[in-house]
C-alpha cells in the first residue's frame, strides 16, 4: 500500500492541509496553518507534519490566473515549494488550484456556516479539494495507462 498524500493549499497569510485516507481514495481537510511571516520556519513546520503523518509525497496547489498564466503569488508558491522539498527530501508534486477556495466558500456557505467563520476552515477545504482533483488525475492516467498496455496485449 502506497503511504498517505499530504496537500497544502499556501496563502500569504494562511496553509490549508488536507491528507488521503489510508488506501489513498479521497481526500480529508485536517488544518489551518497560520503563517509565521518567517519563510523558513513555515517550510520547516510543513516538512514536520509531513513526517509526523508519514506521507510518501505532498501535493501543492499552483496558484494561477484564470487563463492559466503565472502570477506573483506562483513564483511565491513555487519558491515555497522548492524549499519543501529540499527540507522535506519527499516527491512535492503541484496541481492546479483554480477555483477551489471558491468553492470551499460555496460548501461552507452550503453548510450554513457564518462567513466570519469561514477563515478557519476553508483553506483546508480548498487543500482537499486540490488533492482530491490530484488523484482524480493520477486515477485517470492510470486507467488510460491500462487500457493502452490492454490494446499493446491486443495486438
Amino acid at each position: 500500500m502506497d503511504k498517505r498524500i499530504l496537500a497544502l493549499d499556501i496563502g500569504d497569510r494562511r496553509i490549508g492541509i488536507a491528507v488521503t485516507d489510508p488506501f489513498n481514495s479521497y481526500a480529508m481537510p485536517v488544518d489551518t496553518y497560520w503563517r509565521t511571516h518567517n519563510f523558513l520556519t513555515d517550510v520547516q513546520a510543513m516538512a514536520r507534519l509531513a513526517s509526523e503523518r508519514g506521507v510518501g509525497s505532498i501535493v501543492c496547489g499552483l496558484p494561477v490566473h484564470a487563463d492559466g498564466t503565472e502570477s506573483e503569488q506562483t513564483q511565491k508558491t513555487l519558491k515555497f515549494i522548492q524549499a519543501l522539498q529540499e527540507i522535506s527530501n519527499l516527491p512535492v508534486y503541484t496541481e492546479d488550484e483554480r477555483f477551489t477556495s471558491m468553492q470551499a466558500h460555496a460548501t461552507l456557505h452550503e453548510q450554513g456556516w457564518k462567513q466570519k467563520k469561514h477563515k478557519k476552515n476553508v483553506d483546508s477545504i480548498a487543500a482537499s479539494y486540490i488533492l482530491e482533483s490530484y488523484l482524480a488525475r493520477k486515477n485517470r492516467e492510470e486507467r488510460n495507462k491500462n487500457r493502452k498496455g490492454e490494446q499493446d496485449y491486443d495486438q
